[in-house]
């Protein structure tokens, strides 16, 4: 019975051979996660440019449009005629000159009419449009220092963007109109 052992040792010894030169299972790969990015803060807004003098600040976008209309003429600025920001129109018949500025907040009680020799607040009303008017006699020499200001003016209102308006001659043409 010999034989028998010996077969089985040599088969089990034989097992042994080949079982180690298997190489060993390999692991699953490990799924490869990237960590989730970390949005990067954004840099603080700039502060808005401050100007030693409100003539230094960059003019107000758009043009002047001049309609002649009954009773006076009318001066619209604005990037589009049928969209103005501001307007100065004629009342002939009341003989005053009828300043708007349009997109105003509601409430504002003052515009205030900066020109280079001259700069006054003006008494204001707010209408339910959003627009906020002030009416000053044709004779007012404030009207002669936006016209002829040192190459443009500004219309303060509070709580709505200053607005730096070229002075063009719409604006001496439809003053001339109301005197």
């Amino acid at each position: 019975m010999k034989p028998i052992y010996t077969h089985l040792a040599a088969a089990l010894a034989l097992t042994g051979v080949i079982a180690a030169c298997v190489p060993p299972p390999r692991p699953a790969p490990a799924v490869q996660t990237t960590p989730a990015a970390t949005p990067r803060p954004l840099p603080p807004p700039s502060p808005a440019p401050t100007y030693s003098s409100w003539m230094d600040a960059p003019q107000t976008s758009g043009d002047w449009t001049y309609r002649a209309q009954s009773g006076g003429g009318i001066a619209l600025f604005g990037l589009a005629a049928s969209e103005p920001r501001f307007t100065m129109r004629c009342d002939a018949a009341a003989r005053s000159m009828v300043l708007t500025r349009l997109g105003g907040p509601s409430g504002a009680t003052q515009m205030i009419v900066r020109g280079e020799s001259q700069t006054r607040p003006l008494s204001a009303v707010s209408q339910a449009d959003g627009a906020v008017v002030s009416r000053l006699a044709a004779s007012d020499r404030l009207l002669d220092a936006v016209a002829l200001s040192k190459g443009r003016f500004a219309i303060e209102v509070p709580g709505a963007a200053p607005l730096y308006l070229p002075s063009w001659a719409e604006v001496t043409r439809v003053v001339e109109d109301c005197r």
